[in-house]
């Protein structure tokens, strides 16, 4: 099945967070505290999905409070932190959303994506992801994670269920 044929059956959007939303850069100051950058088109993406009644969620391997702040800011109420083993949280996610795996795209960049991306409907791995996880995927953006690849998947999940262009053409009014 094609990318747009997968995308346009998707219900639920999982994303992971370092070298997604971020550029995978861990930032630390001389205390320890860490930054994040995240990029703001891959934000209003998830919030167009949300307000379309798509759910979006996170499962990510580290705990961070920047990205708390970040999802809480977005609108995402499913947050998963300190996920070395992502399987749990996601058996748990389809349970929560009542959605199926199919019905599921998850967006990764390296090796402990894997097991959630050969799950899925449709399993998208961002440009600059290794190229074992690339070569299980079933698309990958032409943008890297941190600058706009979630976008592009947003964009796409939309455009496959004919959404992207009535919400575009909102902003003209």
């Amino acid at each position: 099945m094609e990318a747009n044929a997968k995308a346009g059956l998707i219900r639920l959007l999982i994303v992971d967070i370092d070298g997604v939303l971020t550029d995978g850069g861990l930032h630390f100051d001389a205390s320890g505290r860490e930054y994040k950058t995240f990029n703001s088109l891959d934000g209003h993406g998830i919030r167009m999905l949300l307000e379309s009644g798509i759910e979006v969620a996170v499962i990510t391997g580290r705990q961070s409070q920047i990205v708390n702040h970040r999802m809480a800011d977005l609108g995402v109420k499913y947050v998963y932190q300190g996920n070395r083993d992502k399987r749990p949280a996601f058996a748990e996610l389809l349970q929560l959303t009542a959605n199926t795996a199919a019905q599921t795209a998850y967006v990764g960049d390296d090796l402990a994506d894997l097991p959630i991306m050969r799950r899925v409907g449709f399993a998208v791995a961002v440009q600059n992801a290794h190229a074992f996880v690339k070569q299980h995927s079933d698309w990958i953006t032409s943008a890297s994670g941190g600058h706009g690849a979630v976008r592009e998947v947003t964009d796409l999940i939309l455009h496959s269920q004919g959404l992207l262009d009535a919400m575009q053409h909102s902003y003209l009014e």
